[in-house]
């Protein structure tokens, strides 16, 4: 765990090599990393934007508001480098509530059953922001507040953020120190790392919330999008997309994605799974339970020949496929998106655990460690 007070200081000192520079739009870069204000909060404070970039030309941008991805960069079978997230041209238009964006969630992603849990006999409430359920850490969860942050030059760029969530801040109970760092790597993938710890009993369960549209275009729906996930069970849910508690077999129903598929093949099928959800929104169980880095998710976009590959620490991967995007959001360059012009792959624990004593404890105690990895890594495949 690292010192921000002390260790700004040091962190830039290691890197004194590199001279800092401003561009016309007063853009301060420090070698691989670049950053401006990128607005100011209804309290007054500062958000920053900050811009990793390697070598190959991969530029990913986040702002300290939410830890939000704000834009990122892959190239095509041609070489071409464009944005494949959805997210917002400018901090106001975050403010103004958009569907999590790019954002970190926490304390707890994905829902608990009816705002309630009970933790060593006491009971706790929570905000109910989705429909009965609380949803991604609640009203005002992780992706909307203010992270403290500091960038660390190198081939391989970081940004460290550390946000300190207070005893009972959204009913959770605890002061939760967090620390999440990206590093953008050489091989174009972005590792996400995530520590949390304790001064009581809590729950905890983070993830990164990016849209990702493949293409490159989000005029155009993910539809077409091949999906692979190395996962034989998923978690059935109710019609308020809370776990029943069962974990069903995914061979021989739509929810079968062991082999390479398009997402229409199953998406408006007649089940009624995929009418909960109004699509994929359901939470795979990997085959591998183990908490190494694996891979787990593969997904090929066959206009572009863009790949994107997900490994993870997790045991668990929520699919989503904007089921609930409508038009009523406009995102960068004006774009409205339009229903299922993006999917997500949070990695993470199951949904509803503190409710459900058969599924992965999500319990975090005093003296210990939350410790988690998940990495996006992009490459081409050629036709």
């Amino acid at each position: 765990m690292f010192l921000y007070m002390s260790a700004v200081a040091a962190l830039y000192g290691c890197n004194s090599g590199n001279s800092e520079k401003s561009d016309a739009s007063g853009q301060k870069d420090k070698g691989n990393i670049g950053k401006v204000i990128y607005g100011t909060l209804p309290d007054g404070a500062e958000a920053d934007l900050y811009t990793l970039r390697n070598a190959n030309g991969m530029t990913i941008r986040i702002t300290n508001y939410g830890g939000i991805i704000t834009s990122w960069t892959a190239p095509d079978k041609t070489g071409k480098y464009e944005d494949i997230t959805l997210g917002c041209d400018s901090l106001s238009d975050y403010l103004k509530g958009v569907p999590y964006f790019g954002a970190l969630v926490g304390r707890y992603g994905n829902r608990i059953a009816n705002g309630k849990f009970t933790l060593n006999g006491q009971a706790y409430t929570l905000a109910q922001n989705n429909g009965p359920n609380s949803l991604h850490g609640g009203i005002k969860g992780f992706d909307k507040v203010l992270w403290q942050a500091i960038a660390v030059d190198g081939e391989e760029p970081q940004l460290k953020l550390r946000y300190v969530s207070a005893d009972e801040e959204e009913g959770f109970p605890g002061t939760l120190t967090t620390d999440v760092t990206y590093t953008l790597q050489k091989d174009n993938a972005l590792s996400i790392d995530y520590t949390a710890t304790t001064d009581k009993p809590t729950v905890v369960n983070l993830t990164n919330h990016a849209y990702f549209n493949l293409s490159g275009d989000m005029n155009k729906t993910v539809l077409d999008h091949e999906v692979a996930i190395k996962a034989d069970r998923f978690l059935p849910v109710d019609e308020t997309l809370i776990p029943t508690g069962e974990l069903k077999p995914v061979a021989g129903t739509v929810f079968d994605f062991t082999k390479f598929k398009k997402i229409s093949e199953g998406i408006n099928a007649d089940d009624q799974q995929i009418k909960f959800g109004g699509g994929y929104d359901h939470c795979w169980v990997f085959a591998d339970n183990s908490n190494s880095l694996k891979e787990v998710a593969s997904v090929f976009e066959p206009g572009s020949g863009r790949v994107m590959t997900v490994s993870t620490t997790e045991p668990a991967i929520q699919f989503y496929t904007g089921n609930f995007l409508d038009g009523t959001v406009t995102g960068k360059g004006g774009v409205s998106y339009a229903h299922r012009t993006g999917f997500c792959l949070e990695t993470e624990h199951y949904p509803d655990s503190p409710n459900q004593p058969k599924f992965p404890s999500t319990v975090l105690q005093p003296g210990e460690t939350y410790r988690t990895t998940t990495v996006y890594k992009f490459s081409v495949k050629q036709d």
